[in-house]
């Protein structure tokens, strides 16, 4: 029985997103094993056929010494499971497990970058300098006659020198989302737009510059709330202090919730979703959640983002760091519920056009099928 490898870096990052993955693996005859740090989502994901292999790795760390320790234990569980493929996802895995890759003989790999993070959501110089090592290091020595790259947005391609519609490059809806999970619902009643933002709290989704645009489409007259659904990640340098939430959420009509398990409750309360993210996505999750509920988007113009919403028709995308821009949508939005609905009724049509988990299961199943026939 062929063997597939995943590479990643927690347990829950696997268990939220990646899951329809290791199914379609599962169902079309692969032995799957799951390579991460495990904490509380092993079972979840051995729920899919999938075994679990523990890799201890802080994803904050930038130790040169503490990576090459990891890529040394990861080349060992390689060796020691002989996986026929290397499926890495995101950035620093792709790193860490294509270097393993690399020392344990691996020639099938699959780099599926689902985002660039501070490399894509900055352009300062230490920035280039890191796009340009991920590029040499990718595109070079981790690369083999059967890698394969896997991107959800057709922006991304070319920050790592790759064509978008070469044979070793596919583009996938990100995920994938299960409509049924995620049922089209119509927005509530009442007379205030309800806004909500349904992901981590990190500077780099500009969860700040859509406080300040419900500031002031708020002194413009609208009747606008703003709910913030989500937690700070202690392993992300960009997180968002716990103490600046609760100090937004002691200002008129702007709420932190924490996270939340019930993200489709969350739809059924709120009109519009939004994400002002500076860049580095790959294709949001939270925007194919809200859209499969019919909940149109209001984001920024960066890769992903703008790749999905249709600006004018199932959302609206804005310039970066644009508070004012996101205010005047927000007051035309809350003037206008009939445009609410039709942009809502869309998004919805939208994501289940190519977006779902049967889709992504499908692309994903084909692309090993061809590494493992090459």
């Amino acid at each position: 029985m062929p063997k597939l490898a995943f590479v990643v870096t927690e347990d829950w990052f696997f268990a939220s997103h990646f899951l329809p993955m290791a199914r379609a693996a599962v169902a079309m005859g692969l032995d799957v094993v799951v390579i991460a740090r495990v904490r509380d989502h092993a079972e979840a994901i051995r729920t899919t056929g999938a075994r679990v292999v523990p890799l201890e790795a802080e994803r904050r760390s930038v130790n040169p010494l503490q990576a090459a320790g990891t890529v040394g234990r990861l080349a060992a569980i390689l060796r020691a499971e002989r996986p026929d493929i290397v499926h890495c996802i995101s950035l620093k895995p792709i790193l860490v497990g294509g270097a393993a890759s690399v020392l344990a003989g691996v020639r099938r790999r699959v780099y599926a970058l689902t985002g660039l993070g501070f490399l894509g959501a900055r352009s300062d110089r230490r920035a280039s300098l890191a796009r340009g090592f991920v590029r040499a290091v990718t595109t070079g020595p981790l690369r083999s006659t059967a890698t394969r790259f896997v991107f959800e947005n057709r922006d991304d391609p070319a920050l790592l020198g790759l064509d978008a519609d070469a044979p070793d490059v596919a583009i996938l809806g990100g995920a994938g989302i299960d409509p049924a999970a995620y049922p089209e619902t119509p927005p509530p009643a009442g007379p205030t737009l309800r806004v909500a933002v349904v992901a981590r709290m990190l500077w780099s989704k500009g969860i700040d510059t859509m406080v300040e645009a419900v500031e002031q489409a708020r002194r413009d007259g609208a009747a606008v709330e703003l709910s913030l659904y989500g937690k700070p990640d202690p392993s992300n340098p960009r997180a968002i202090p716990r103490a600046t939430l609760e100090d937004w959420s002691h200002r008129p009509g702007i709420v932190w919730h924490g996270p939340t398990r019930d993200v489709a409750g969350v739809w059924r309360e709120h009109h519009v979703a939004a994400l002002a993210s500076r860049g580095g996505e790959g294709l949001p999750r939270t925007l194919l959640e809200s859209a499969a509920c019919g909940r149109l988007s209001l984001t920024t113009d960066v890769p992903g983002c703008r790749s999905f919403v249709r600006d004018g028709l199932d959302g609206f995308v804005v310039p970066v760091d644009d508070a004012a821009a996101l205010a005047g949508r927000l007051v035309q939005l809350a003037g206008d519920r009939g445009l609410v609905d039709r942009m809502g009724a869309a998004a919805a049509a939208r994501v289940r056009d190519g977006y779902t988990e049967a889709d992504v299961a499908a692309a994903v199943s084909r692309l090993y099928r061809r590494l493992l026939d090459a």
